[in-house]
């Protein structure tokens, strides 16, 4: 047997005014064939789950096509036709296989296609007929599509964020693959879509209010004839119909059962409704909460998260850590002209620079001041566990490390890197442990790596396209009534 592999993932915030091109696939990942497989199977990526799970079951992989780039703006729809014309080219010459294993992100937005991922799918669907399985591994920050749900045999979602067990969904996506082809279990699924967007600051899968939810699905999977469930907690950063939570249940052959377990599932969502809707903790009480702790303590930069798409360049914590004299502070900004610069200075030098503030006029103003070199590197780091994002090589580009004449250490990428690994600071010869406070520009993101060195975290509601506080955003399209942006009557899976 031969089971068929494609991977097209991308987080689109649809509120960054820059598109994402397909250079930014380009600079990422953008592989056909074999290619595949030597880029991606010995990362912790699902896509490493599916050549190690089919391994297992003595399966043929054939890799198709994986395209992936860093969260950022919608894809422009030249961007999005080639794409589409490369994976279904690539489909249209690989071999006769038995099914599929793909991996979409879930919140994908194109120009043309909005619901970007449901149109591959449905379009893949088509093409290789009703009667092939396909098995599919999402982001738990998709925005679920009645038509992804229709387009696939079964759907599962990562478990974990920070996104941990990545490898795990995609073996578990491939052991369920070789049941379905032996005859074993014939898989059925069902989603319910609560009316709810659940805040990013209250979406950290292993404390509350997340972990009893969780609680409550692992308990569901007891139940005989469920395979697998999955609890989609949504991207709230694209204006889409779709944007919001949903759940799915597989079954084996038993469409009814799935829809009851889907059901019970949504309701246990829909009844925690409150407990999901953030802190929204200032940055003047972040700071002033920072002084009564010990450190290392991180501040969680929520409005400039750059694994929900933003800029990665918001000087908003940085302003304030100068202004109010915060000692021993690391804060990392994208900024690949002010690198040109300190690079051309040289190591030993101090320079004038303007700094950060440079995407928009959202994110901060830039910071002038008169800035030491302390190092330059090339950007290029080694992740050896899993972390968030399942990949293991990162280059976040050129590097400078400067610091400014109050004192903070500042990181300058000229690529837009999320801080999933503490390696990105080690490999600037920085370490984490000496700071006493570190912004971090994501939400739940860091918890994994900047959990080894830091005693505290403070989600920080700052401004942004990424910003916790979704109320502050101007949607057209979503649906209407939902919590946290309207009262919504009594509702019933």
């Amino acid at each position: 047997m031969r089971v068929g592999i494609i991977a097209l993932l991308h987080e689109s915030n649809t509120f960054i005014s820059e598109p994402t091109g397909f250079d930014k696939f380009e600079q990422d990942v953008l592989e056909v064939g074999e290619a595949v497989r030597e880029r991606m199977g010995a990362t912790h990526h699902e896509v490493a789950g599916f050549f190690a799970g089919l391994e297992e079951a003595g399966i043929d992989a054939v890799p198709i096509f994986a395209a992936r780039a860093m969260p950022f703006g919608t894809i422009p729809a030249q961007t999005y036709d080639r794409l589409m014309q490369q994976m279904f080219d690539e489909l249209a010459k690989s071999p006769k296989v038995d099914g599929y294993l793909i991996a979409p992100h879930g919140a994908t937005v194109s120009e043309v296609h909005r619901d970007a991922d449901g149109h591959w799918l449905e379009r893949l669907r088509e093409e290789v007929g009703p009667d092939v399985p396909i098995v599919c591994t999402i982001d738990p920050h998709a925005n679920l599509s009645v038509r992804m749900v229709e387009s696939c045999d079964a759907t599962i979602a990562y478990r974990t964020n920070p996104h941990l067990d990545q490898k795990e969904r995609g073996i578990e996506a491939a052991r369920l693959m070789a049941r379905t082809l032996r005859g074993e279990v014939r898989p059925t699924q069902a989603a319910v879509f609560p009316p709810i967007a659940i805040s990013i600051e209250s979406q950290h899968t292993s404390a509350p209010p997340c972990k009893p939810l969780y609680d409550r699905a692992n308990e569901m999977l007891k139940t005989p004839g469920v395979l697998s469930n999955s609890i989609v907690l949504g991207f709230p950063y694209a204006d889409v119909p779709e944007m919001g939570s949903s759940v799915i249940v597989v079954t084996d052959n038993d469409p009814e059962l799935a829809s009851r377990q889907a059901a019970d599932l949504a309701g246990e969502l829909w009844q925690r409704r409150d407990t999901f809707l953030g802190e929204f903790i200032d940055i003047d009480t972040a700071l002033r909460r920072l002084q009564d702790l010990d450190g290392p303590v991180c501040l969680l930069d929520m409005g400039d998260n750059v694994g929900g798409g933003s800029p990665a360049d918001s000087t908003l914590l940085l302003h304030a850590i100068e202004a109010q004299g915060v000692p021993d502070a690391f804060v990392c900004l994208f900024d690949p002209e002010a690198v040109r610069e300190a690079k051309s200075a040289g190591v030993g030098s101090t320079v004038r620079l303007t700094v950060g503030g440079k995407t928009d006029k959202l994110h901060g103003e830039p910071l002038t001041d008169d800035f030491s070199v302390a190092g330059l590197y090339d950007g290029r780091f080694h992740e050896p566990r899993p972390r968030h994002g399942g990949f293991t090589h990162a280059n976040q580009g050129d590097t400078a490390v400067v610091k400014s004449s109050r004192g903070t250490t500042i990181l300058l990428n000229s690529q837009r890197m999320p801080p999933f690994s503490l390696h990105q600071l080690i490999s600037c010869d920085l370490d984490p442990a000496s700071f006493r406070a570190l912004v971090a520009k994501g939400v739940n993101l860091p918890l994994a790596s900047y959990g080894e060195v830091c005693k505290h975290f403070i989600r920080v509601n700052t401004a942004g396209v990424t910003t916790a506080d979704m109320r502050l955003l101007e949607f057209h399209t979503r649906r209407r009534p939902m919590l946290p942006f309207e009262q919504v009557p009594d509702w019933q899976p």
